[in-house]
């Protein structure tokens, strides 16, 4: 935070100023007023009241971005809806008298009577004409603000709300908002408090750097032109709190303009929250009002001022802020202002009275009251007063915030330029071999031109980064030109770096599993960042966060990442890492390269977890025994361990003597689990390739009853014969599914002529182990199911009460009491209706879509489960590499301080005199008296032993043999 904003806050906050009202802040309303002037100017929005020419711009301090967002959407639904309100104003109110003369420009430069106008025109004329409209009318016709207000009010959307506009105008399709599709919660959020629907506030899929692709937005608008489907605003966002990523303002507003001109009209808004305070590193003359922005101002900017860190197309849409309607900013952000610091500029000022409210005891002799605009009420003074301080102090300009975001970008270029370079010049392992990569989301330029993250020619542009940039201090760096033109060309448009890590296995191969990818990633953030209350700041070298890139958010960009990683694409989320410069000081002495060392010993560290978790080593091997007359194997699986993520069920072979000992074993432990294990470490995916081969395999081990992970009792050695693969499918991340089934909840169905089997379909992570031994199913099904599984068809069933998707996430310990209720679903004796089908894929396949194209049921009917149920959720999400650490809350500290706030109520007296007089003020002798002390919730207050003293009004002492008085 910055000392000016600090000391605005401080030296306001003991006055306690609300600006809701001149009358609560006399002072600090005059201050957020000033405040709304200086970052209106900041932008390029007028704010000389004698340029006549220009819409005098307005802003004002919120308590945060959500607030300005909200408040933004509020005043585009009614400045949609306005005209409407107007035409019927004209058509039933009192405003008929002007319907034969008052005339308006359509938004494609037409001439038109206003009542002649289509719903179409009036949904789609240009702010600028909207906003005049109370203007042209008093000029007109002398319409006065007061009479115009009482004319319209019983036809605004304020009264009679969106639902009855749109019926009484025959409104069919919903009037939409357009925007990124990663945009702030905020968006949808202000959509739904707004009553637009948070389904309108319509997300936009991404380019490959997360900025609004341009394309996608184009064809939307398109489809609104033709489909007469009216728009309120397209939202730019100016610095995205994930990625740092500008969108393309500039060309948005071009685009706009040209929408425009075929007549589809909208707002412009600038989400600029986060990036808004970057606006002041552009010399001053470039953001005149006056001045279009134009293709090659980011290029002009650079040329005034070499130093400028920012690439050159962020300048270019920094400056075309001064042509968007309305932006959000928040000077708790980028302006380093204590919270709760937000705000709303208005390129025209009048945009502010669609969103008026006035109370009497709100307006009686105020000048402007800040509370009748907006969404808030009561505000703090304080906030308005460190933001207008800093603001002055510091300067909106070149030389003051513009100097310090300068510092800050270009320290986050030079850590991009680590990022981008670092794993060319890593320590090699005892092989000879790469452990890691580090890959920044925004791509190196040779990529743009269709080079591939990993191909050499990428990481000869590495080394020359090393050497250009890494290498040299700074001082040598700013007064380079080529490496200034290389820092504006990696990293961020920003100040935020996201990347991503993979890792190489000992034998240089590069890992392709997203999950692994992800795994690792989540252990060096964890290493980096604060994940519990008892962590200690103090022990971490540099901080990093995390996001991630979801599918439905991030849709074709995050696949190009993944590829980009070297990872098989899948539709799964991707973890980011994130690191966000906001300090403004300089990074002399080398304080960049010791950080990068100490990033890069955790990394290698946790690399070496990632090779041993997916060691391809022969590992212990642990089977769950079915059925009796034919033995089959269900393999116990494990997400956390390369050779056990796999799902296996085996039809299999005892000889005579193991068989009896195993069939005496189920009868004593009904209800426990029997399971074979192996003896010696096993190649599992050796013996399934031996197994599809016809080779016999046979596997030395123990048979016993399991209570949780250990035998109990007598355990059975002998050797099992592995015949015939039943079901064999993968695990990995590429071979899931990117959702949970959402129909029904699958197993698959196998066993012999009169005993069946079911165990649980693992379509996704994490899961639950179901199975159960020996079900009964209803006559009808059962023939159909014996029918088919001689035949060696593989089956599915399903249960058709249950939908899979809406029962995760499961609870994490088999101990919890979901599982050990007597309602839980999945337990012995239940029944279920289920339906069965053929299993479309052969028993040897790879996800995902393993239920895809399932077609009709062959049979459908009753199941019932035994008593030999299997429920577990721990052994394959158990993670065995995963560091448990005791988390001690903050709560005990609370308690110590606590009980330091508390010894007010704690009485320590070495000597107490207590006087006694009578009504009349004369001394009273009491020769024993006893003294009690409480404390102001009534408690006796004791310290043990106290004597009391009595003296009278001479000041004699006054014998009174002994007193005790108790203290608490």
């Amino acid at each position: 935070m910055t000392m000016p904003g600090l000391l605005g806050y401080f030296m306001t906050m003991i006055y306690n100023p609300n600006n809701v009202a001149v009358e609560a802040s006399p002072f600090t309303t005059v201050v957020e007023l000033k405040a709304g002037q200086q970052l209106c100017k900041m932008f390029g929005y007028n704010t000389d009241k004698k340029a006549t020419d220009l819409p005098l711009s307005w802003g004002h301090i919120t308590c945060d971005g959500t607030v300005a967002n909200l408040e933004s959407i509020w005043v585009a639904r009614n400045l949609k809806f306005y005209p409407l309100t107007l035409y019927q104003a004209m058509k039933e109110g009192p405003l008929g008298f002007i319907a034969d003369t008052f005339q308006v420009t359509t938004c494609v430069g037409e001439e038109k009577l206003f009542k002649d106008l289509g719903v179409w025109e009036l949904l789609n004329l240009r702010s600028d004409e909207i906003l005049g409209m109370g203007d042209a009318l008093y000029r007109q016709f002398g319409v006065t603000p007061k009479f115009l207000e009482e004319a319209l009010r019983p036809f605004t959307i304020q009264t009679t709300g969106k639902d009855v506009l749109e019926r009484e105008f025959r409104i069919g399709k919903p009037i939409k908002y357009f925007l990124a599709q990663t945009r702030h919660y905020s968006w949808p959020k202000g959509g739904a408090i707004a009553g637009i629907g948070s389904a309108n506030i319509q997300g936009v899929e991404l380019d490959m750097e997360g900025r609004v692709s341009l394309d996608a937005l184009e064809r939307e608008l398109n489809r609104c032109l033709e489909e007469r489907q009216a728009v309120y605003a397209v939202v730019a966002i100016m610095g995205s709190t994930e990625e740092g990523a500008v969108d393309r303002l500039h060309d948005i507003l071009a685009m706009r303009r040209r929408f425009q001109d075929r007549g589809l009209s909208f707002l412009v808004h600038a989400d600029a929250a986060w990036g808004g305070y970057f606006a002041s590193m552009i010399p001053r003359h470039m953001m005149d009002s006056r001045i279009p922005s134009e293709e090659g101002d980011g290029e002009e900017a650079v040329g005034k001022v070499p130093s400028l860190p920012l690439r050159e197309d962020t300048l270019r849409d920094m400056i075309a802020l001064k042509e968007t309607d309305s932006i959000t900013v928040d000077p708790h952000k980028a302006g380093y202002i204590p919270y709760p610091a937000g705000s709303l500029c208005y390129r025209d000022g009048r945009m502010r009275f669609l969103v008026t409210w006035t109370s009497p005891y709100l307006t009686q002799g105020s000048m402007e009251n800040i509370g009748v605009y907006g969404v808030e009420g009561s505000k703090p003074g304080a906030a308005a007063m460190a933001a207008w301080m800093s603001n002055q102090t510091i300067g909106l300009d070149p030389s003051g915030y513009g100097r310090l975001l300068g510092e800050a970008a270009f320290t986050s270029a030079r850590l991009s330029a680590w990022y981008a370079a670092m794993h060319v010049r890593q320590p090699l392992d005892s092989n000879g071999k790469r452990r890691y990569i580090i890959i920044p989301f925004n791509p190196l330029p040779i990529e743009k031109v269709g080079y591939h993250s990993l191909d050499p020619e990428v990481d000869d542009r590495r080394k020359e980064i090393f050497e250009t940039v890494i290498d040299k201090d700074n001082a040598q760096v700013s007064q380079d030109k080529e490496s200034l033109n290389w820092l504006r060309q990696i990293g961020s448009d920003l100040n935020i770096n996201a990347f991503a890590i993979n890792w190489y296995r000992s034998d240089g191969t590069l890992n392709t599993d997203l999950e692994e990818a992800n795994y690792l990633m989540r252990r060096v953030v964890n290493r980096l960042s604060i994940t519990k209350s008892s962590g200690n700041p103090s022990t971490i070298p540099l901080f990093l966060t995390s996001t991630q890139f979801e599918p439905a958010l991030y849709g074709q960009c995050a696949q190009n990442f993944m590829q980009r990683l070297g990872l098989n694409a899948c539709a799964q989320d991707l973890w980011v890492v994130r690191n966000v410069v906001m300090s403004p000081f300089p990074t002399d002495q080398d304080f960049i390269r010791t950080i990068m060392k100490e990033l890069e010993e955790v990394i290698i560290e946790e690399v070496e977890w990632c090779r041993e978790r997916n060691s391809p080593d022969d590992k212990e091997v642990e089977f769950l025994l079915r059925g009796t007359d034919e033995v089959f194997l269900d393999f116990q699986t494990s997400f956390h361990a390369a050779t056990q993520r796999q799902q296996i069920i085996l039809a299999a072979q005892l000889d005579s003597d193991t068989e009896k000992e195993y069939i005496n074993l189920k009868k004593k432990y009904r209800v426990q689990d029997i399971a074979f294990r192996s003896k010696d470490s096993e190649n599992l995916e050796g013996l399934m390739t031996r197994i599809k081969n016809g080779d016999a395999v046979t596997v030395d081990g123990k048979i016993g009853a399991r209570e949780g992970k250990e035998f109990i009792g007598r355990t059975i050695e002998c050797s099992v014969r592995m015949n015939r693969i039943v079901k064999s499918r993968p695990l990995n991340s590429a071979n899931r599914d990117d959702h949970y089934p959402r129909h029904f909840m699958p197993f698959y169905l196998y066993g012999s002529q009169d005993q069946y089997h079911i165990s649980h379909m693992l379509l996704q992570a994490p899961n639950v182990n179901l199975s159960a031994c020996d079900v009964k199913l209803s006559e009808a099904l059962s023939k159909t199911v014996r029918t088919r599984l001689s035949k060696g068809e593989g089956l599915i069933l399903t249960l058709t009460g249950y939908r899979e998707e809406t029962m995760h996430p499961f609870p994490q310990k088999n101990d919890d009491a979901v599982f050990t209720s007597d309602h839980f679903f999945f337990r012995p004796e239940q029944t279920f209706q289920v339906k069965v089908y053929e299993d479309p894929k052969a028993d040897i396949a790879q996800g995902p879509g393993l239920i895809d194209n399932l077609g009709a049921p062959i049979a459908r009917g009753e199941m019932k489960l035994g008593n030999d149920v299997h429920v577990d959720v721990e052994a394959l999400n158990w993670d065995p590499l995963e560091k448990v650490e005791l988390d001690v809350p903050w709560d005990s500290e609370l308690d110590k301080i606590e009980g330091v706030l508390t010894t007010g109520r704690k009485m320590v007296s070495a000597m107490a005199t207590t006087s006694f007089r009578d009504s009349e003020g004369q001394p009273i002798s009491t020769g024993m008296a006893t003294t009690s002390f409480r404390d102001s919730e009534g408690q006796s207050i004791s310290t043990g032993m106290a004597t009391t003293s009595f003296r009278d009004s001479e000041g004699r002492s006054i014998s009174t043999g002994e007193a005790t008085t108790g203290f608490r």
